[in-house]
Formats: C-alpha cells, sequence, structure tokens
C-alpha cells in the first residue's frame, strides 16, 4: 500500500504572518453590508443632523450667539457630525456581531482562516470607514449650506479614525456580550447616545459646573467631538495632545480587549 504523503497540516497557517486575501474579504463583506441599506446606514444619520441643524437654526431665529469665537450654527454643525460618527461606528459592528450570532452566520467567521486579530481589524475597519462616509457626506452639504470650512485635514482624519477605531471595537464588545437585541439597545440608548449627547455637541463646556468640566476633561466622547470640532473652527474646550493620547491609549485598551474576547471564543463557540 502506498503511504498518501500529508501536504497539509491542520492548524497550519499557509498565508504568511497576515491573511491579506481573507481580511480584504471581512472588511469589503462589512462593508458591502452597510452600502447595501445605504439608505438607513448612511443617508439616515446624515439626514438627521440636517433636521437637527435645521430646526434649531429656525428656533434660534436672530439670536446668533457665539460660542468659542464662532456662531453656534457652525458650532453646532461640527458636532453633529462626530455624534453621527460616534454613533453609526458603534452600530455598525455591534449589529454585525449581533446578527451573526442570531442568523448562526458568526460561523463562518469562527471557522474561516483569520485570526482573531484579522477579525476584529476588518470589523472595526469597516466601523471607521462607515463613519468616515457619513463624516465627508455630512461636511460637504453643511459647507454648501453655511460658512464652514476644514482648517486641518490632518487633525480631521485623525480625529475620525481614533472615534471610530473605538467605537468600532466597543461595538465588538457590546455584540458579543449582548444575547439579544433589546440588550444592545438598552446600551446605545442608555449609555451611547446620551453620553453622546452630553460629551459638548450643542454646548461648550465652559456652561458647565466646575467639577463637571473636569469629568468631562476624561470623557474620551467630549474630545472626540472637541478635537473634531477644532479642525474646522481652530478652537476648543479641551487640549487636543491629551485627546489624543487619552483617544489612543482607549483605542488600543478596548481593541485588545475585544481581540481578546473573540481569541477566547466569547459567547461565539461553544
Amino acid at each position: 500500500m502506498v503511504e498518501l504523503q500529508k501536504k497539509y497540516q491542520i492548524g497550519t497557517r499557509r498565508f504568511g504572518l497576515v491573511n491579506w486575501v481573507g481580511t480584504y474579504s471581512l472588511f469589503k463583506k462589512e462593508v458591502l453590508r452597510f452600502l447595501t441599506v445605504s439608505g438607513q446606514t448612511l443617508f439616515g444619520p446624515i439626514l438627521t443632523s440636517i433636521l437637527f441643524l435645521t430646526v434649531i437654526s429656525l428656533a434660534i431665529g436672530e439670536q446668533r450667539a457665539d460660542v468659542l469665537g464662532v456662531s453656534y450654527i457652525k458650532f453646532l454643525a461640527c458636532g453633529l457630525i462626530m455624534m453621527q460618527v460616534i454613533q453609526q461606528s458603534f452600530a455598525h459592528s455591534s449589529s454585525s456581531l449581533m446578527m451573526g450570532k442570531m442568523m448562526g452566520t458568526i460561523t463562518d467567521v469562527v471557522h474561516s482562516p483569520l485570526s482573531s486579530s484579522e477579525v476584529i481589524f476588518a470589523i472595526t475597519f469597516a466601523s471607521a470607514a462607515r463613519g468616515l462616509l457619513i463624516a465627508s457626506a455630512s461636511t460637504l452639504i453643511f459647507i454648501f449650506f453655511i460658512d464652514l470650512s476644514i482648517q486641518n485635514f490632518f487633525l480631521w482624519f485623525i480625529y475620525l479614525f481614533l472615534g471610530g477605531l473605538l467605537m468600532g471595537s466597543l461595538g465588538i464588545i457590546v455584540g458579543l456580550y449582548a444575547d439579544k437585541f433589546d440588550q444592545m439597545s438598552t446600551v446605545t440608548n442608555f449609555i451611547i447616545v446620551p453620553l453622546s449627547f452630553l460629551s459638548g455637541t450643542f454646548y461648550s463646556i465652559d456652561r458647565l459646573p466646575e467639577l463637571l468640566r473636569v469629568v468631562s476633561n476624561y470623557n474620551p466622547f467630549f474630545h472626540m467631538i472637541d478635537g473634531f470640532r477644532y479642525s474646522f473652527i481652530g478652537q476648543l474646550d479641551g487640549s487636543v495632545t491629551f485627546g489624543i493620547i487619552l483617544l489612543t491609549f482607549l483605542s488600543l485598551v478596548i481593541t485588545y480587549l475585544a481581540y481578546f474576547l473573540v481569541n477566547k471564543g466569547y459567547k461565539i463557540k461553544s
């Protein structure tokens, strides 16, 4: 009997250090997932920002108060863009994991020739891409209607990237934790949305009491919004250096925690 040579060994990676083809395929799948329903995932949040800006602009009428040296509408427009990026980046990754578990398609990812880090990379970068598309479209629309321009493209991109990465990784953790949509909605409605609303989107933290101002300086949502606004108006309540350091640190910590849970197979492996 001729002994068959074992050409492949189970558990041996044959893609080098990184499976670029598989990682890109998962990233492409995640991007196509939100592009397929772009009316809900892209145009809906943009329309919400426009409605907020329109209603508040009509409400204040001729009382065009200045905030941080610019008109309130300009101040508000920047915050609204980043608020939608925060919420939608989180929504993408959390819903992706949640739907995968509910529909049973998570097994396609678990049993694919992808490492846990490659899965995290693909999903979080897809979340950041969704936030970047929303921010780009919203910025173009707002620039067309109001006196708004980007003064620092580098910071504009950095805050979008860090915000999308942090919220995308956080969404993975919540998506793994939640067993049903009610649990995910609870986190979204009672944590993500309130923090994005109460982190300087509609007001300057100079109006807050001293204690709340100190607390806000350690709130990552505040630094996402404040730093992103700085890229437009050149004024901010906090610190660019501290904000970037804080967001980078939290992004690394939360991304590692998401990697640890996926690698462990938390609620996705029997």
